[in-house]
């Protein structure tokens, strides 16, 4: 990517590049139809009310602003797209069964999220609407890990939560938001003496239900270990059974659990799931159950889904193979212009030499020539 004179973590996309990330798009979007998901493409710009409602704090902070200056009202760039699908399936597709949306397009922030990345990433998603159930979980991390496979990625890891799990140890307490907050920044960074202060007047079953989430990291085993020290709270055995059960149905990927991970706690419902790679620092897909996110446009539905970053994904994958392409000389003659028409309405790129002028070019390996040979024009190998 070029950055010159752009502004920071803002870039250009190159030939190269672009054209990888194209693949990409083209091949992720084809994965996601075969799964029986609707393309949509929701504006850029919308009302910053719609594109925020219900988001809390992080979005906001993520989202720039600008004032409409037909009518007035405050607009956003959309920082992430959830918002969008769900509106478009609460007000315009207004359907009862399930609604499966899939999108692929920019999306721009005002700080970038993690060192070393760009403020406008183009943003892959798949999102179901309409099922409460375990089976959209894993249909959303199947199809996860499929544009994965499809993208090239080798996958490390499959890391697993539950926020129900949290939530029901908060339940029974009384607390103000900014205590609330403050729990889950200190689960968040695994500071026990932290969360030991802020639960010292809780419940006992709370208290050390919280502190016990501190150790509830790692492989399978964690699971178990959670039944044996968690309080048997219903909501909490639903979230490990859900997690147990999603992880036996993906068996042939390394699947880990850090039950004190909290991340989107104010967006996610039930499961969510972070996707590793070998090559990347970060997850390369993020996702799970936010079953309120349409309760704000007045049709609380079911929703579970995930996105990903293109412009991350094409960095740490292998280039494709440059497709052969055919050079041809120019001319106006009627038997040249027919020939290569015929072979780009086959499929071929031909590359035309201009008069004087050799072409630049980085994306096109021109493994043939154009060549009249006995009185027809036909490709031959270079």
């Amino acid at each position: 990517m070029s950055a010159w004179v752009l502004p920071d973590h803002i870039a250009d996309v190159l030939p190269s590049e672009a054209r990888h990330i194209e693949e990409l798009r083209r091949s992720l979007l084809d994965t996601a139809r075969g799964y029986g998901y609707e393309l949509i493409m929701p504006p850029l710009l919308e009302h910053l009310d719609s594109l925020l409602t219900g988001t809390g704090e992080a979005l906001d902070l993520q989202t720039f602003k600008l004032v409409d200056q037909m009518s007035g009202r405050m607009l956003g760039l959309r920082a992430d797209t959830t918002q969008q699908a769900a509106r478009i399936d609460a007000h315009l597709l207004n359907r009862h069964g399930v609604t499966r949306l899939c999108y692929c397009g920019p999306v721009l922030r005002t700080w970038p999220d993690r060192p070393h990345v760009s403020r406008e990433p183009l943003q892959f998603g798949a999102e179901t609407y309409g099922h409460a159930g375990r089976e959209a979980d894993l249909e959303s991390l199947e199809l996860a890990l499929a544009c994965l496979r499809v993208a090239q990625v080798r996958t490390a890891c499959v890391d697993m939560g539950d926020i129900r799990i949290v939530r029901s140890l908060l339940e029974s307490v009384s607390l103000e938001p900014s205590v609330r907050n403050a729990i889950y920044a200190a689960l968040a960074a695994k500071d026990a003496s932290e969360l030991a202060s802020l639960c010292r007047g809780f419940p006992t079953a709370s208290r050390e239900g919280l502190l016990a989430l501190l150790q509830l990291y790692g492989d399978t085993s964690v699971i178990a270990e959670a039944r044996r020290v968690l309080p048997a709270l219903p909501a909490i055995g639903a979230a490990l059974d859900d997690l147990q059960w999603l992880a036996s149905r993906i068996a042939d990927t390394r699947v880990g659990f850090d039950l004190a991970d909290l991340r989107g706690y104010a967006y996610y419902s039930g499961v969510h799931f972070a996707i590793y790679a070998h090559a990347a620092g970060d997850a390369v897909a993020k996702g799970g159950r936010y079953d309120a996110v349409g309760a704000a446009f007045g049709r609380k539905r079911p929703a579970v889904g995930f996105g990903m970053d293109l412009k991350q994904l094409v960095s740490i994958v292998p280039a494709r193979v440059l497709r052969g392409a055919i050079r041809a000389p120019w001319g106006d003659a009627a038997e040249v212009r027919a020939a290569i028409e015929a072979l780009r309405a086959s499929g071929e790129t031909v590359v035309c030499v201009l008069p004087g002028q050799e072409s630049e070019v980085d994306e096109f390996r021109c493994d043939r020539e154009l060549a009249c040979i006995g009185g027809e024009w036909v490709a031959r190998a270079l």
